[in-house]
């Protein structure tokens, strides 16, 4: 039997997506350390979390708005 090679691949990814995408990361950040620093580094690795964390609530059909302002100061709001 012959097994499609995309097909292999998507079982591959399915069965370690999270460790697929945690070397990923890890590789990333590791060059940003090497290139840039690790102040920089940290700095665009918090920009990143930060912009994975309002995608991620824009796509759940959260209001931008609303996620801002749980975390804006009372007078910012």
């Amino acid at each position: 039997m012959k097994v499609d090679i995309k097909e292999e691949w998507v079982n591959i990814w399915h069965r370690h997506q999270g460790k697929i995408i945690g070397t990923t990361i890890g590789i990333i950040v590791a060059l940003l350390v090497i290139a840039l620093g690790i102040i920089k580094a940290i700095f665009i690795s918090v920009c990143a979390m930060i912009g994975y964390f309002l995608g991620r609530n824009v796509d759940e059909r959260q209001d931008l708005g609303d996620i801002l302002e749980r975390f804006l100061p009372p007078g910012l709001r």
